[in-house]
């Protein structure tokens, strides 16, 4: 088996599919429009999608609320600093300060404009 998407409730995914568009490089493969506005976005390298829509249905998590542990959407990144300090100046927030584990890896823990958990991780040795 694939994983073809994952999918999140979230206050806003009209905006939140165009920051994830322009600042983190996602293209918008599906989208349905009003009530849901459901928009199935795909990684840069159109392997995996990411579903992100409101339905009433169901709640909204307090995603801000989430330690970062318990939940994040975590980005292969060439270039840790640069681009925490990127998405810090796009209306990104830290979650702490960038991390230099043993295994040699460099990672960094953001949240979104809507208090996802974002990790952008520089691996020693890539994992896949």
């Amino acid at each position: 088996m694939k994983i073809e998407h994952t999918a999140l409730n979230v206050p806003d995914p009209v905006a939140m599919a165009a920051w994830y568009v322009e600042h983190l490089g996602f293209t918008v493969q599906r989208t349905s429009g009003p009530p849901v506005h459901a928009y199935f976005l795909a990684d840069s390298a159109g392997t995996v999608m990411i579903e992100i829509y409101r339905n009433d249905a169901a709640p909204v998590p307090d995603y801000a609320a989430v330690h970062p542990l318990v939940l994040h959407l975590a980005f292969v990144s060439d270039d840790v600093m640069a681009d925490r300090e990127r998405l810090l100046a796009a209306g990104a927030t830290a979650e702490g300060e960038i991390d230099t584990p043993p295994s040699g890896d460099t990672l960094a823990m953001l949240r979104d404009p809507w208090g996802i958990a974002i990790q952008l991780c520089q691996r020693a040795e890539p994992m896949i």
